[in-house]
């Protein structure tokens, strides 16, 4: 089969982002939070892990510390039961306290709302970066590529990767060319909760699924090894 032109994929990305803005009008960031310094700690929690889940865990925690200094002063053995169930809680504590830490000595205590400010703090990569100055800053520096978008990348053939490949970074980049900058963030929230809903790890429901006319994964089925 013939490779896609790049302005085909381009219209096909417009029509496919289209549907998800009609079909997700209010999508935002899961995980719960009321500020940057409480989604900086919830989006590092999320890392192999479930909103769900970062979400039980966080109500007692931010009641707990309020501010930067509060988690730069905790006892990283305390902090390691709080955060239990998230899982990987040794180094997620090792990164939270260590970002509370570097906000505190170089930012004032305060979010930096740039990329190159926030990549500096431990446990922030490009995605964790893309939530906070997409969700709290309102910028659109880039996509936040989680295991749903990754997926529905592939799936949706938005993305020039093999199938095998998990580059987030590199994901990103091939989104960023296909879809609007102004639709950045809310096409990566309306991703995650069609992926959730919709085009499931192992059961896409291609029948219900909207945007099937464009996708050429539609109706076809799901190799094991290719799963997820």
């Amino acid at each position: 089969m013939a490779r896609e032109s790049l302005a085909r994929r381009k219209e096909r990305a417009g029509r496919i982002t289209a549907k998800l803005a009609r079909l997700y009008p209010d999508a935002d960031c899961a995980l719960d939070h009321s500020s940057a310094l409480e989604l900086l700690v919830a989006t590092i929690l999320s890392a192999q892990s479930t909103d769900a889940t970062v979400n039980r865990v966080t109500p007692e925690l931010f009641r707990s510390y309020r501010a930067a200094a509060d988690y730069a002063a905790a006892d990283p053995s305390r902090f390691e039961e709080q955060i239990r169930p998230t899982g990987f809680f040794r180094q997620k504590t090792k990164n939270i306290l260590g970002a509370a830490g570097r906000l505190v000595d170089e930012f004032g205590g305060e979010v930096p709302s740039t990329m190159e400010e926030l990549v500096r703090l431990p446990g922030v990569a490009r995605k964790t970066a893309n939530v906070i100055l997409g969700t709290w800053f309102s910028k659109n520096e880039g996509i936040a590529v989680d295991t749903h978008v990754g997926r529905l990348a592939h799936r949706l053939g938005l993305t020039w990767r093999s199938r095998d490949s998990k580059d987030a970074v590199k994901i990103e980049k091939d989104l960023m060319e296909l879809i609007p900058r102004r639709r950045w963030t809310s096409a990566g929230h309306a991703i995650i909760l069609h992926g959730r809903n919709i085009c499931d790890a192992r059961r896409p429901d291609c029948d219900s699924c909207t945007l099937a006319s464009d996708c050429p994964s539609a109706g076809k089925a799901v190799p094991p090894s290719r799963r997820g």
